[in-house]
């Protein structure tokens, strides 16, 4: 049971660093959600939103940080 509660205080405090990661972009004005690349799609009857360039921005900066992290605790 108390590897259960480690990965869930993990997840906790991955979620509130990926909350205040998104929190810091808004506040500094970066246009996630609004590039260039993104889908947005607006009808009468609603509306259809899919972000692709943000998607591919947002993976991209993940993949290097996480190699980066690795390769350090590797050392």
């Amino acid at each position: 049971m108390e590897s259960i509660a480690r990965y869930l205080m993990l997840g906790g405090i991955i979620l509130f660093l990926i909350g205040g990661g998104a929190y810091l972009a808004a506040k500094f004005g970066l246009p996630l959600g609004r590039l260039p690349g993104d889908i947005r799609i607006e009808g009468e009857n609603g509306s259809f939103y899919f972000p692709i360039a943000t998607s591919i921005l947002v993976s991209v900066v993940l993949t290097v940080l996480l190699n980066v992290i690795l390769r350090v605790l590797k050392k």
